[in-house]
């Protein structure tokens, strides 16, 4: 049988099948079909079927990341959404937190809610902050309600209630008369989605998921449809953006835990080289079409964070967002692809980015309309790429289109030739990447130069060099396959759910009995989403944490609960956990400080599966001939060596500057030392490193 993993990004669609039994692997990359990002996949997967000689019928567990809920909220193409609160608190979104992301900005603008004012009703009740009910659900408002957004053509209503976290019966119950009221309109309560403590964050959350909602249901029924007409009969399972596998049930419930899902499966890949590679450290580098991403591989595993925000009005500017709490892998993304666009400004200074040109029409050398310069037209101007060989020969650039481009957009404008325009561009973005990824690692106190970079995505290989130069990083891998190294990572992912619990207690208060109830409230709840997945009960795998502060701080950090023990052990093995974490952060502690405990949090997981790469036997060396390429250190387009990556041999070793290229991506490796190793990944030492 064959496992499949397709990963849609903005501009391309990878593909990766394996064959359970043999382990051969075949890859494929196709345009996104961006009006139905179903047909390129559907398409790309017949390709790659075709070139197995196999039935979709075989495909016994199809893996699919999407950027759908994503792009949704971005484009503001969800579902006409109402929302239900208590008395009260109908501005909430408006409201937000009162705070200015840019205090100096006069005309500052604030994300539009998803749900308009006129859409929002409320109902009498009040639960309050421990759980108890101060007044009790009113039965007439809840009706008022629910007819008022089901009469005004709502497709879904999100119901967030004060303190529901607590408690959510009155959810519960104004869930029960939306289904009888209005039937058949898609329904989500806070109580459920994230059933925690901040009631802006967690409005804003449940909204959304219910935004998606209906565009999520369409869109997988649609999907499984098209399989089915295929003749596949096998699972059908969604990466969420914690790096876990999840069934379509679960991504129906839920989708907005599938807001960072291609991102996240790029991380697990990262997660599956650190193991392989014996490299417990390493930055993540994946640049597609449309973004490039960078995450921290600590320990083999990658960050994670509840605190994201979608839709920003300003990349760089937290708060001008719609914050979303869910588990995620942690990383920054930047609007700098091969697909983004140059332009010289007002001032006669060189941009580019974060507007992307996509896959329609795509950058000037695609033949397909068109007429703005992109990075992959730069870096074909420079060399770095074949224009017979992109996507191993099945996509023809045009280099004369792209030369036009830059002539016209930027060369001509800021009195450049061509080619240094083109290394204008190169450089800017390699700049825009750097940055972003400076500001990453310093936020988290990290040193660049003790980690290994490892990169993908079909533009990271061409860029990777440069940026790792500028960060200060000595090693780089690209392993084999680069160019659709995210959807491999959907072969390594686990079946996973988190869920979090609120329960605000200090540490001298700490009920161990209390606690481990509460646990096993939520071990029972991912216990049986798992099993719905296939999970064997002794297979399931529990990782428990907590958010902890100390008390009179505003934010937390998290740490892991090791140990359920009796009576004061607990407690002085979290007071160590935090110290530990918070030392590590920012390389002090305070004793004499009490600590809190607010969100308790519990991970199941099922066994990560295990796909054995084949070592590659010797073979010819790979030598293809030479190009001539924009080498900066001489500031000139020079010869430069060009290797087949599949004519490798295991051991060799290569000397830099030299280009590698494969069918999904090309290696742009500028002076220093290539060894390929068994798996045929290529091993950089930089120069002066």
């Amino acid at each position: 049988m064959l496992t499949v993993g397709i990963d849609i990004g903005g501009t391309f669609t990878d593909l990766v099948c394996v064959d359970d039994e043999t382990g051969r692997i075949e890859l494929g990359k196709v345009l996104t079909t961006p009006a139905d990002p179903s047909e390129g996949a559907l398409a790309g997967l017949e390709d790659l079927l075709t070139a197995v000689g196999r039935p979709a019928g075989d495909i016994r567990n199809l893996l699919h990341a999407t950027t759908l809920v994503t792009n949704a909220i971005i484009e503001r193409r969800g579902a006409v959404t109402g929302l239900i609160t208590t008395a009260g608190f109908r501005d909430v979104l408006e409201i937000r937190r009162e705070n200015r992301y840019d205090m100096y900005d006069i005309g500052l603008e604030m994300p539009r809610p998803l749900v308009r004012r006129r859409l929002r009703t409320e109902v009498h009740e009040r639960v309050l902050a421990d759980g108890t009910v101060s007044a009790p659900l009113e039965a007439e408002s809840v009706e008022r309600a629910v007819t008022a957004v089901a009469d005004a053509g709502v497709e879904a209503i999100a119901v967030c209630l004060l303190h529901a976290y607590r408690n959510g019966a009155h959810e519960s119950a104004v869930r029960g008369v939306i289904e009888r009221l209005a039937p058949g309109v898609a329904v989500s309560v806070s109580s459920e989605v994230v059933p925690e403590i901040r009631e802006y964050e967690r409005t804003s959350t449940t909204v959304a998921n219910a935004y998606v909602q209906p565009v999520m249901r369409r869109y997988l029924k649609q999907l499984r449809a098209a399989l089915a007409e295929r003749g596949h009969t096998g699972g059908l399972f969604v990466m969420l953006s914690s790096g876990g596998l999840a069934t379509l049930d679960t991504a129906e419930r839920f989708p907005i835990q599938l807001i960072e899902s291609g991102p996240a499966a790029g991380a697990l890949a990262g997660s599956f080289y650190s193991d392989l590679l014996g490299l417990p450290d390493l930055i993540t580098f994946d640049m597609g079409g449309t973004t490039a991403k960078t995450c921290l591989i600590r320990g083999g595993q990658p960050y994670t964070t509840t605190d994201l925000e979608v839709a920003r009005l300003y990349r760089f500017k937290k708060g001008s967002g719609l914050p979303i709490r869910v588990p995620s892998v942690e990383l920054i993304e930047i609007g700098a692809g091969g697909g983004s666009l140059a332009r010289v400004d007002a001032l006669g200074l060189l941009k580019v980015g974060p507007e992307s040109a996509g896959s329609a029409p795509g950058p000037a050398c695609y033949g397909h309309g068109g007429t703005r310069p992109a990075v992959t037209d730069a870096d074909l101007v420079l060399g770095y790429l074949d224009a017979d060989y992109f996507l191993g020969g099945k996509m023809r650039l045009d280099r004369d289109a792209a030369v036009r481009a830059i002539e016209t957009a930027v060369a001509r404008p800021a009195g450049l030739s061509v080619e240094e325009a083109a290394w204008g561009i190169h450089t800017i973005v390699n700049e825009n990447m750097t940055n972003a990824a400076r500001l990453y690692l310093v936020d988290r106190g990290e040193d660049p130069s003790r980690y290994t970079m490892v990169c993908f995505g079909g533009a990271g290989p061409v860029h990777a060099y440069r940026v790792a130069q500028k960060l200060g990083v000595r090693t780089l891998v690209y392993p084999l396959g680069a160019g659709v190294t995210s959807a491999f990572g959907l072969l390594v992912a686990p079946f996973s759910f988190e869920v979090v619990r609120t329960e605000i207690v200090r540490l001298d208060d700490l009920d161990p009995g209390r606690l481990r109830a509460l646990y096993a409230d939520m071990e029972t709840e991912t216990r049986k989403l798992l099993q719905s997945a296939g999970v064997a009960e002794p297979d399931i795998r529990f990782r428990r944490s907590c958010d902890m502060r100390y008390v009179g701080q505003s934010h937390e950090i998290r740490v892991p609960v090791a140990a359920m023990g009796e009576d004061g052990d607990l407690g002085a093995s979290l007071r160590q956990a935090f110290d530990a974490e918070y030392a590590r952060l920012y390389h002090r502690t305070n004793a004499a400080a009490q600590l809190e405990a607010i969100n308790w949090r519990l991970v199941a997981l099922g066994p990560r599966p295990r796909v054995e790469l084949a070592q590659r036997g010797g073979s010819a060396g790979g030598y293809r001939g030479e190009r001539r390429v924009w080498l900066p250190e001489a500031n000139a387009l020079r010869p430069c060596p060009v290797y087949d990556r599949y004519g490798l041999t295991p051991g060799q070793t290569l000397e830099g500057p030299v280009i590698v290229e494969e069918r999904e991506s090309t290696a742009v490796i500028g002076p220093g030392t290539v060894t390929v190793d068994s798996w045929l990944n290529l091993r950089v030492t930089l120069a002066g490193a």
